[in-house]
């Protein structure tokens, strides 16, 4: 009896055919096996050539990925050698997969990608870090994370424009991807490039310019992805048949509020408050020296909380390396001078230094002009990561604002402070609202085919999931900041209610501060949408 013939589905063929398919690394095997039964090296060579290049980057040109669009599935292979290989804690990721998509209905596309660090020519990571932990191979062009000397401040974080550093909270460092130079350098291929079972990984050498700014060819770069001439990244990503133009990334809809970095919320709204009252100080020269006192404990209070920011503080000593390219190193050096400055200053209001009048006097301008250096290095820190809500036109009003509020603020509860303060203050945070104000418009007059650009993004933020907090923001600023020192300057209320205003516009302000740093939207490479 014949058995009878079974039918196969298309099901059934396709899973087949992936029965059949082999990583680099199994046809590595198969080669060198052929090698050692014959001694036949002409295989093993086309191999090798295939999945990295044979001879060191030469002058002007570096090492970078090259992945085959028409070829990655996103079956995460390349994902999960990384994480092996590397030894990554269990929820650490140094490459990634993502997905494009056409938004249009009558026209379905969608495209599988892979991404990892693409090793900039202009890498914003090293541009940004006070402490020197990246480095650039000057001969194979990888962007390395020294891991040894990283003091875990978050900061490459804020400036890689394709979301590589990943912060490791356990170290108290971040990490990201070297192209596993240790085994390049012996001649292997690196874990993502060895594991992809359809080859769509491959390391080559591109060109780049030689000179003070290098520059990378980025026209084969994925179209979806952040702007690429910012830091040039150097990964390639090749189809023999062009994109269509208008994908957009999957989780293109997708917004979440950013990392809240409550340090540097106090640090950020403390010392702009010490800063303003080193200028009222300055400019009203009143003779009860509790403006003084107040702005210093502020600014001592600040630095001494932004350390807890730091994943490894005790290398922060280091953070001056960096000054020549990052903001943060100039902050951190412009604020280290200001303290004692600031100290020798108060010491001397309080009695507890003999100090001249003139000397004094260059004291509190030293002071106040330090400080204002130093908020400009805090506001070019968030300028500096090119971020939309981070712009420079919206970051300097909203800081320069906190010195002023917090500034006017602690003159109307120091005794002898001029009759006028509450309308000048009243005024300041009037402004100060209405501008911050400007950041919830976009979502008024939105609607399902707008566009949705970072700035729409951060009015959905306000208007969604930091609703409670703007709202708090806005009620605390309007009754400590409007109504209560517009009654204390017409009489309608006693001047002890100055302390009331003061406890109500220190959590407005922290409360503003918060919403810059969780309304930001963090460009990224395109990742997974979410239903």
């Amino acid at each position: 009896m014949v058995a009878p013939q079974k039918n196969f589905s298309l099901i059934d063929e396709l899973l087949a055919d992936q029965q059949q398919l082999q990583t680099p690394a199994a046809r590595f095997a198969d080669a060198h096996s052929v090698f050692q039964q014959n001694g036949d090296t002409a295989l093993l060579s086309a191999l090798s050539v295939q999945l990295i290049p044979l001879t060191v980057p030469g002058p002007g040109e570096q090492y970078a990925f090259e992945v085959s669009l028409d070829s990655c599935t996103g079956c995460k292979a390349c994902v999960a050698a990384c994480h092996s290989l590397n030894g990554l804690d269990e929820h650490e990721t140094w490459r990634d997969t993502g997905l494009l998509v056409s938004p249009e209905p009558d026209h379905p596309f969608t495209q599988t990608i892979t991404t990892a660090c693409h090793h900039c020519a202009d890498p914003a990571c090293l541009n940004g870090c006070p402490v020197l932990a990246f480095e650039k191979d000057p001969i194979t062009g990888i962007v390395r994370h020294l891991d040894d000397q990283c003091i875990g401040c978050n900061y490459c974080v804020l400036m890689c424009p394709y979301d590589v550093p990943k912060c490791n909270p356990s170290r108290g460092i971040v990490r990201k991807c070297d192209m596993c130079h240790d085994r390049l350098g012996h001649g292997e291929a690196p874990a993502c490039v060895q594991a992809c079972p359809t080859h769509a990984i491959s390391i080559v050498t591109v060109s780049t310019h030689i000179g003070k700014n290098p520059r990378a060819d980025t026209s084969a770069f994925l179209a979806a992805a952040p702007d690429p001439a910012h830091t040039q990244p150097t990964t390639r990503y090749v189809s023999k048949s062009p994109l269509p133009k208008n994908l957009v990334a999957a989780d293109a809809a997708v917004i979440q509020p950013q990392p809240p970095h409550w340090p540097l919320v106090v640090l950020l709204t403390l010392m702009p408050m010490a800063i303003g009252c080193s200028l009222a100080d300055k400019i009203l020269s009143l003779p009860n020296p509790a403006l003084t006192i107040a702005g210093w404990l502020a600014g001592a209070a600040g630095l001494s909380l932004s350390i807890l920011h730091l994943g490894q503080p005790r290398r922060a000593w280091r953070v001056f390396l960096g000054l020549r390219k990052s903001w943060l190193s100039r902050e951190a050096v412009v604020f280290g001078a200001w303290f004692p400055l600031a100290t020798t200053y108060a010491a001397g209001r309080l009695g507890w230094l003999s100090i001249p009048d003139p000397l004094r006097s260059t004291l509190a301008i030293g002071t106040a002009a330090l400080g204002l250096a130093g908020l400009f290095c805090s506001v070019m820190i968030y300028v500096d990561t090119r971020r939309e809500f981070w712009r420079f036109a919206n970051t300097a009003p909203r800081f320069l604002g906190s010195a002023l509020v917090l500034g006017l603020a602690s003159v109307l509860v120091t005794p002898g402070s001029p009759h006028l303060i509450g309308f000048a203050l009243a005024a300041t945070t009037v402004l100060k609202l209405a501008f911050e104000l400007r950041a919830f418009l976009p979502v008024l007059g939105a609607n399902d085919h707008t566009p949705l650009t970072p700035t729409l993004k951060t009015a959905r933020l306000l208007a969604g999931p930091l609703r409670r907090a703007f709202n708090l923001r806005v009620a605390c600023g309007l009754l400590g900041g409007v109504v209560l020192p517009l009654m204390i300057a017409t009489g309608a209320i006693s001047a002890a209610a100055a302390w009331g205003a003061f406890a109500l516009l220190l959590p407005a302000e922290l409360a503003e501060r918060y919403l810059f740093f969780r309304a930001v939207v963090a460009p990224k490479m395109p990742g997974v949408g979410h239903a």
